[in-house]
């Protein structure tokens, strides 16, 4: 059994009844003379502090996440350099209110073995009086390299410039998902490594966890993605490797379409994990994906976006591509793709419903 599963928890429960119990029958029939009988009786009480010890040790190191596993509590790692991280499982993670309206939590995957923090905005209409039974789109926001998870909120106008667009009628009311994009600080371009399988976290852990939390619409017509620069290059990607999860994905200033050798050194993996690739190999893929940059941005020249459009003709793929005239790689410049980007998603994913 698993060190964090609930049955070791159930079970130790179990012996512990079952040791106070034994104890309680046979603490007058133990036999023998005085001697015996007394290191007897205190073996008997040992074994019920400690397997009560072990009732509690185990639950707060389920809630807490102290050891994720056999392995990491014993320190017999296999030594193959797959990442080894700690947090509590999805069905402990709690999500925690913040002064800006935003819930956060910290929880290691069930697949990916990775942990980190997720941070989610529900929108006023989630909350609204007759919407208990709606469910509601989900927007998963990329954040680059370097960045956090706040990045969108304290740099990004996020949630407001959304706020605003949901006003006029231009954007669904979304529920917004930001989660860690880097768990223990290694960059993959959110691919799936032999030691960090972080593109496993983004698109089975953390979908499986905000899914388990909230009200939303059913993957994958109800979920989409959006990111800039490095976050862009993942927003473009998982897609097109998890067309059953994202239905679309908006990418404002992408990384190099191909792949970056300085984050995923060997050739073939940095092929198979760039969009570029993936969208020549995804005839069938019933997805969207908006691609956007300015005329001055070096860091993703419009040149890639049209080598990607040719990439996808006859592949089903559908594109939109936006190049503004002017601007850097900032959000000054991802802020005024917005209100293209959000409007594009809106009419790619459903809008709230099932109430």
């Amino acid at each position: 059994m698993e060190l964090t599963s609930t049955s070791f928890l159930v079970t130790l429960v179990v012996v512990t009844a079952l040791a106070m119990l034994a104890a309680l029958l046979l603490w007058n029939r133990v036999p023998g003379p005085a001697w015996v009988r007394w290191p007897a009786r205190l073996l008997m009480l040992g074994l019920c502090q400690l397997t009560a010890i072990c009732v509690v040790a185990t639950w707060i190191n389920g809630s807490y996440g102290l050891y994720a596993s056999w392995d990491d509590l014993l320190g017999t790692e296999n030594g193959q350099g797959s990442a080894t991280m700690t947090g509590p499982p999805p069905g402990r993670a709690k999500f925690t209110l913040g002064s800006d309206g935003t819930r956060s939590t910290y929880f290691r995957g069930t697949h990916s073995k990775l942990a980190g923090q997720v941070i989610v905005w529900t929108p006023p209409e989630y909350d609204a009086p007759g919407a208990e039974k709606t469910r509601f789109p989900v927007l998963t926001l990329l954040h680059g390299f370097p960045g956090t998870p706040r990045s969108w909120f304290e740099a990004g106008s996020m949630p407001g410039a959304l706020e605003q667009l949901v006003q006029l009628g231009a954007a669904h009311p979304f529920i917004l998902v930001v989660p860690e994009m880097y768990p223990g600080g290694v960059n993959t371009d959110c691919s799936d490594t032999p030691g960090h399988k972080v593109a496993t976290w983004l698109a089975d852990d953390v979908p499986a966890l905000v899914a388990r939390n909230f009200r939303t619409l059913p993957e994958p017509k109800g979920w989409g993605l959006m990111g800039y620069s490095t976050g862009a290059f993942c927003a473009a990607k998982l897609p097109l490797q998890y067309p059953k999860v994202f239905a679309a994905g908006a990418a404002l200033d992408p990384d190099p379409l191909t792949g970056d050798p300085e984050v995923l050194t060997d050739p073939v993996l940095r092929e198979r994990n760039s969009p570029l690739w993936l969208v020549r190999h995804a005839p069938k893929a019933d997805v969207g994906l908006f691609l956007a940059t300015s005329a001055q941005d070096k860091d993703s020249p419009p040149q890639q976006l049209d080598d990607f459009v040719k990439a996808a003709a006859g592949t089903g793929v559908r594109v939109r591509t936006l190049v503004r005239p002017a601007g850097g790689h900032n959000f000054q410049t991802w802020a005024g793709m917005y209100p293209d980007a959000l409007g594009w998603l809106s009419t790619e994913l459903s809008p709230p419903g099932g109430g």
